[in-house]
């Protein structure tokens, strides 16, 4: 790759159901640690699925003061102080950079649905006049990018990207682009997502989505499993620091890791379920392979999709066998979601980020949970405890509803 191509990661920030902030995450996740709960935010009792991977331990008034706070959706608030440890993480303030350079580009999935869901309560019980003058930007997907934007003064390229569950890789894979075609010089990237609200969980419990586990939530989420019986819903946020390997160096950042491949793809099939053939995601691993100029052999870890429901697991092990031939039964795969729940839009940045923690640490997350093998999951699912393994390449792969795939490469910085 021509060395002015070359996009490196300089910061990391997250949010999650496993706690606030990358250290904590990391040291839960490898330690095998589920942060699958009981919900607590609304009385769950009616529904099937009452369980959660909730973020329980975010303050948000040590990053915002109460007005202000309360002109957000929860899904922005887990932006922000995802996106404040980022920064924090790469040296970076407005005051020691152009800001015309520096863009965001930050996905979700639903955005502001608890938002839509109070204030469709007022609407009902109190008529229209009553609406809040906030509701559409509290609501709107894109209030995430534009509210960092505005936070840290940063006016280049500015977006919210909405592709269901593949939002977050595919906003880290937009913002590379940018920085690579010459928008910018530093991107804030990832996805955001607080979909945990009745709501929420009424339109998944109705697709018959979610698990059911409700009375052993720490094992419900179980990944390529052959008892697994659903996904259990998360949040939270994963943010990520993106520069142009010229503006890292000028500024003598600490390098984290290498973007080096992003492949994007449509399944052209149904509005929910992948094409059973995994055809659509392995196009997407391959193209992100062949952008990356790397073989099968060369991926240490992937870090997969993996959301524990039937259709899904199945057609992801087959696209890793279409893309990875043979060499998929010798690869490491595990799915991070059997510990943190689905979160969604933000998954693509949380796992980008658990893919760079393999890479910096030489540990493997497991996949909890997996206790019966499925005969058609039958991949190095790297089962119940984590792995000590050099890692130099690593994958994620994010799916979303409609048919988006989105895969993003990241390798081992060597200057």
């Amino acid at each position: 790759m021509d060395e002015k191509q070359r996009i490196v990661i300089t910061g990391m920030g997250m949010v999650s159901s496993l706690g606030v902030g990358v250290a904590r995450n990391w040291e839960y996740l490898t330690a095998g640690k589920s942060g699958i709960g009981p919900i607590t935010k609304f009385d769950a009792s009616h529904y099937r699925c009452r369980i959660a991977g909730e973020v329980r331990d975010l303050d948000i008034s040590q990053y915002l003061p109460p007005k202000e706070a309360r002109r957000l959706d929860p899904f922005c608030h887990f932006a922000v102080a995802a996106a404040d440890e980022a920064l924090r993480h790469a040296g970076i303030t407005s005051a020691n950079l152009d800001p015309n350079r520096v863009g965001v580009v930050i996905g979700a999935g639903i955005g502001g649905i608890s938002t839509l869901q109070d204030q469709g309560e007022v609407l009902v019980a109190r008529g229209p006049t009553k609406s809040s003058p906030l509701m559409v930007p509290m609501m709107i997907i894109d209030m995430a990018a534009g509210f960092l934007s505005i936070r840290y003064g940063f006016k280049g390229p500015n977006m919210g990207i909405v592709t269901a569950c593949a939002s977050g890789s595919h906003a880290i894979g937009e913002a590379m682009w940018m920085i690579r075609r010459g928008d910018a010089d530093v991107m804030l990237t990832g996805g955001a997502e607080a979909c945990i609200c009745p709501l929420g969980l009424t339109g998944f419990n109705a697709m018959k989505a979610l698990s059911e586990r409700n009375d052993d939530p720490t094992r419900a989420s179980r990944p390529f499993d052959l008892n697994r019986d659903g996904f259990v819903p998360g949040e939270g946020a994963g943010i990520l620091v993106l520069e142009s390997i010229e503006h890292a160096r000028s500024r003598n950042a600490t390098i984290y890791g290498e973007i080096i491949g992003y492949g994007l793809s449509g399944d052209a099939y149904h509005i929910t379920a992948p094409g059973p053939d995994g055809e659509g995601a392995a196009r997407a691993i391959s193209a992100a392979m062949k952008q990356a100029g790397i073989r099968p052999d060369e991926i240490d870890y992937v870090n997969a999709h993996g959301t524990s429901t039937g259709l899904n697991d199945k057609v992801e092990t087959l696209a890793l066998k279409k893309a990875l031939g043979q060499q998929a039964y010798k690869t490491a795969v595990s799915s991070t979601k059997s510990m943190t729940g689905h979160a969604l839009g933000a998954a693509g940045g949380l796992e980008s980020i658990f893919c760079l923690q393999t890479i910096l640490t030489g540990v493997i997350p497991p996949t909890i949970n997996y206790e019966t093998p499925d005969p058609e999951c039958d991949l190095d699912y790297v089962p119940l405890k984590a792995r000590a393994k050099t890692v130099n390449v690593a994958m994620n792969i994010n799916l979303g509803f409609g048919g988006h795939n989105a895969v993003l490469l990241f390798r081992k910085y060597e200057g």
